[in-house]
Formats: C-alpha cells, sequence, structure tokens
C-alpha cells in the first residue's frame, strides 16, 4: 500500500512509539501517545503549507483499554 492512497476512514497502525514533541495539551515532551503497533483510524488528511505535495495524516489511536483517544 502506498501512503498517498490512504483516506479519512481507513484503519492504520503505528509503525513504532509515536512520542510526544512537546506540542500535544496536557503532556509532556518525551511522553509515549501511542505505542508501537496501536491501531488507529484516520480522521483528516492534509499538508504541510511549505510542501503541499507532502501529506500529512491526523490519527485517532486506540488506548490500551480499546478506546480512541486524542487526534495526532
Amino acid at each position: 500500500m502506498n501512503v498517498e492512497d490512504l483516506e479519512v476512514g481507513d484503519v492504520v497502525y503505528a509503525a513504532h512509539d509515536i512520542v510526544d514533541d512537546g506540542s500535544m495539551p496536557g503532556n509532556h515532551l518525551g511522553d509515549i501517545l501511542a505505542e508501537a503497533g496501536a491501531r488507529g483510524v484516520i480522521v483528516m488528511r492534509g499538508y504541510i503549507e511549505e510542501e503541499p505535495g507532502k501529506n500529512v495524516f491526523l490519527v485517532r489511536f486506540e488506548d490500551k483499554q480499546l478506546n480512541l483517544v486524542l487526534a495526532f
């Protein structure tokens, strides 16, 4: 599968731990936001204004109780 083929609503899995870079309110720098292998769903797709050819995705990942948590 190619990243460009992903759409809103697609299920994805974290390839590695996703760590807070200090930009997530209510968390601390270095906090693990989603562990490697966590299942998530794409809730928004966009691009970086300075790099319109580069896709970015907003994903809600499940926590250990399988609840969808904050999107990042």
